[in-house]
């Protein structure tokens, strides 16, 4: 990948202003690979397990107010407090200028996350209700279902890849069910959606274009079954934003599509990571795995838990409307900054022994894996009844799980492994 140069203004701010934490491995590298003397961090080097965290630990405490000139340059916000400050003023922080960094999307306007309030309040509105407590109640009997038929032909064969084999499968067929497809065109959405990820971790913008460009193709082929054949618009997420009316008026056609297209991909990604990191740490910690094997009441705890230690969208972005002073570093209005959730989410300012795993934390609905405001994810319910299912039915179904190999990480914007390979010992 290459090392973009700053824009103007942030070579400006940054000059003499540098965050003291140097990097070492930096030392290592050619004076070519250097990042130039503006930048703090370096997002794209190689990721272990554990080094990023180790990164963010050092940036809290010695840089929380970050700049890098990867991606074009951006800035990055590391402390709880920062994050949290810029998530509760929307006005001033828009997500409609870019949503995450790096800039990727270039064709078009996704509703909610690409527009601010007020104007994203009616795509919330109809999407809200496909989540409530009723719904999900509904629908677990099919995600129970689902889970169960991936993962027991995984254990059967002793493990693999849980990654490869099973998490990656498992939210195409849940967004099958959950968006009334057909299992065909949700796997097809699933394939697509592959090699359109692939295209962001290489940042390679004509493959982006290209995949997302087919995505939009599928997102029409769904409105247009549904414009021929209506569902119950209570039932059914499309039928709901075509009948939707906002001020008398029916939702903008090409800001339809644009939804479809933005929910078709949203959840594909974070559930293959963040099973891959819940899967490391019991293979690592096997007094962990006998406790919630023995009990299943602690799994919904255990999921917020490792919601904080392990979240697994690093971040979204903000941009500001205007110059603001964050952390004692000014940033001029228009230049993105990085609102890095993984990193606020083991702050020990607010959770003590960030980097430990410790159930029933008092603090714990305070994580924003989520995020928080007005684009808080929508899709958290259905999020923690598929990792509630996953993981009760891998521990009931096994005796042990061990690690079998190298764990493989995703690059920026997503943090967590893309392959765990485990050996499982059938219960």
């Amino acid at each position: 990948m290459n090392h973009h140069g700053n824009n103007r203004h942030a070579s400006e701010e940054t000059k003499g202003e540098q965050c003291p934490f140097q990097h070492g491995e930096f030392n290592s590298l050619s004076l070519e690979e250097r990042e130039p003397k503006t930048s703090d961090f370096n997002p794209i080097k190689k990721e272990t397990f554990y080094n990023a965290h180790e990164e963010y630990n050092e940036l809290r405490k010695h840089c929380p107010v970050a700049h890098s000139s990867a991606y074009e340059g951006f800035w990055a916000l590391f402390k709880y407090k920062d994050i949290v400050n810029v998530l509760k003023e929307p006005a001033t922080f828009v997500t409609s200028v870019q949503n995450v960094v790096p800039k990727v999307s270039t064709t078009g306007r996704r509703p909610p996350l690409h527009l601010d309030p007020p104007e994203h309040t009616p795509y919330r509105r109809t999407l809200d209700p496909f989540f409530t407590e009723e719904k999900m109640t509904e629908l677990e009997p099919l995600v129970q279902k689902t889970t169960v038929d991936l993962l027991q032909p995984f254990i059967d064969s002793g493990g693999g890849d849980i990654c490869t084999d099973f998490s990656h499968h498992l939210p195409g067929y849940v967004f099958a069910k959950f968006f009334n497809l057909s299992t065909e065109l949700s796997m097809k959405i699933r394939e697509v959606t592959k090699l359109y990820v692939k295209a962001l971790n290489r940042v390679d913008k004509p493959a982006i274009q290209q995949k997302s460009l087919e995505l939009y193709d599928i997102a029409r082929t769904i409105i247009q079954m549904r414009k021929e054949n209506p569902m119950d618009p209570s039932k059914d997420v499309t039928s709901a934003f075509l009948a939707k009316t906002y001020k008398g008026e029916p939702l903008p056609d090409e800001l339809i599509l644009g939804t479809i297209r933005q929910l078709i991909v949203v959840g594909m990604i974070a559930p293959v990571v963040f099973i891959g990191s819940m899967s490391v740490h019991l293979a690592q910690n096997p007094d962990i795995q006998e406790r919630l094997r023995k009990d299943h009441t602690l799994i919904p705890a255990a999921i917020e838990e490792y919601l904080r230690l392990f979240t697994p969208y690093r971040g979204f972005a903000r941009t500001p409307t205007h110059d603001v002073e964050i952390g004692g570093r000014k940033i001029k209005k228009d230049e993105p900054i990085a609102v890095v959730f993984a990193s606020a989410n083991r702050d020990e300012e607010v959770f003590p022994d960030g980097d430990q795993f410790i159930l029933y934390r008092p603090n714990i609905k305070d994580h924003v894996a989520f995020g928080m405001g007005p684009h808080q994810c929508p899709g958290a319910p259905l999020a923690r009844m598929m990792l509630r299912i996953t993981l009760t039915e891998l521990l009931s179904r096994t005796k042990n799980l061990s690690l079998d190999g190298e764990v493989e990480m995703t690059p920026f914007p997503e943090w967590g492994p893309v392959s765990v390979p485990l050996k499982v010992t059938k219960a």
